[in-house]
């Protein structure tokens, strides 16, 4: 059996080299565990082709070219190839490149790679017999967080790619700040808390920078249309596709709301959806699973106490907000607690949301990897006394129950000034954190 031509094609497109002016840097990082496939997953147009591309790209600069190999298989001349052709595609690379057989480490990026049906045996095998590092990556409809342990068996090594970050936001415009926040001019950081509130309204996702409000709401509505069609009603069977899209609707019209599936489930059998809570539960799952929504759990150690409680239901970037709440309500202060939980989610903390006994509400307690945690409230406007008051109270209060973690008020800009200041909790506009290098 001959490799197939369009699959040589592709072979050989990918092994010249990248070009890194081509894209903007991400600054997601695999981890550096041997031995191990990389998974890159994400919501769909996250950039995660582009990621695979700026890791080639930085693989071929400290190396031979040759040695670092990308290959597509999103192409539908290569629908139903059968898994043989990956081996195939294996040898035709050795025989081209001899040398590195057994020698060197050649590095394989290979994308929407789970279109091909047995792909994990094809990488499971050839990690344990050639010097190779796998990188792998698809749409989150066939290539799931769960699935990637389960298919690899214990061989894979996730990396989740987000839309933008505010600093990656500002790079792709060629404006990241290279001071540090102290050494920054007025001018430059007038530029910041400019781009911040764009940033806020316009969100991350690549292809929609720089896009007029008309069309950028029309691409973000498409993401999710397709998200929905392709990652939850074609791949789990979805019949209720109206009760679908109604939930979603929900979700993205009220973010950092507590969501209660019995309240969602009466709305819906108000507007005649006859949808049972079990297909709800099912469904917010799925969402979650697609990286279109993240759910905040209430922070305890009560594994009862959390699965009791309502969660926090939050959009994957605040681009959504806007895109599905066409009311003109300002979103500002929902957006900017959106934009502080993905960061969290960037920094791999675990994040859940605070109730006191008092009846005050925290918005996170954050624990990172390496131990440390932190209680964050976030307010858009604390010009007013009265609001200012009730959030710093509610961080007072909650540190009675974490009396270890840190305690900082995020707010939009320079209205910090007029915070009356505590000796215990941290002011700091929240551009300043996002952009800060602090693990909390």
């Amino acid at each position: 059996m001959p490799l197939h031509p369009v699959l040589l094609e592709k072979l050989n497109a990918g092994l010249v080299p990248a070009m890194p002016t081509a894209f903007t840097r991400r600054d997601a990082r695999l981890p550096q565990v041997a031995g191990k496939v990389h998974a890159v997953i994400g919501m769909r147009r996250a950039g995660k082709t582009t990621f695979l591309r700026q890791l080639q790209s930085e693989r071929q600069a400290a190396l031979a070219p040759e040695r670092a190999v990308y290959v597509s298989f999103d192409d539908d001349r290569l629908a139903d190839l059968p898994l043989a052709q990956l081996d195939l595609l294996l040898e035709e690379y050795y025989r081209n490149f001899p040398p590195w057989r057994g020698r060197e480490v050649v590095h394989w990026f290979l994308d929407e790679v789970q279109l091909v049906t047995g792909w994990e045996r094809f990488v499971r095998r050839v990690l344990d017999n050639e010097r190779v590092e796998m990188v792998v990556s698809g749409s989150s409809a066939r290539l799931l967080s769960r699935e990637v342990h389960t298919s690899l068996r214990g061989r894979g090594m996730e990396t989740v790619i987000r839309p933008f970050s505010f600093r990656e936001f500002l790079r792709h415009r060629g404006e990241e700040p290279e001071k540090p926040v102290r050494r920054w001019t007025a001018a430059g950081r007038s530029l910041i808390e400019k781009r911040f509130r764009e940033y806020l309204v316009e969100g991350g996702f690549p292809e929609a920078q720089g896009l007029p409000a008309g069309l950028r709401v029309e691409l973000l509505q498409g993401y999710v249309d397709t998200l929905l069609l392709r990652d939850v009603v074609e791949r789990y069977g979805v019949t209720q596709a109206a009760a679908l899209r109604w939930l979603v609707r929900q979700c993205l019209r009220n973010p950092a709301g507590l969501m209660s599936v019995h309240r969602l489930y009466q709305d819906l059998k108000a507007q005649g959806h006859g949808v049972a809570k079990d297909a709800l539960h099912a469904m917010l799952g799925h969402l979650v699973d697609a990286f279109l929504l993240i759910t905040v759990p209430l922070s305890t150690e009560s594994e009862r106490r959390r699965n009791s409680n309502p969660r926090k239901i939050y959009p994957a970037d605040p681009g959504l907000i806007g895109a599905f709440d066409r009311s003109g309500r300002a979103n500002l202060g929902h957006a900017l607690e959106t934009v502080v939980l993905n960061e969290l989610e960037r920094r791999k903390a675990e994040a859940g949301y605070v109730k006191t006994s008092e009846g005050f509400e925290v918005d996170f307690h954050a624990r990172f990897p390496a131990g440390s945690e932190i209680l964050l409230q976030v307010c858009a406007d604390p010009s007013d006394p009265q609001v200012a008051e009730r959030e710093l109270r509610a961080l007072e209060a909650a540190r009675r129950d974490y009396p270890k973690a840190g305690r900082k008020l995020l707010v939009l800009g320079r209205e910090h000034d007029l915070v009356v200041r505590t000796t215990n909790v941290a002011v700091q506009p929240a551009y300043e954190w996002l952009l800060g290098e602090d693990e909390a």
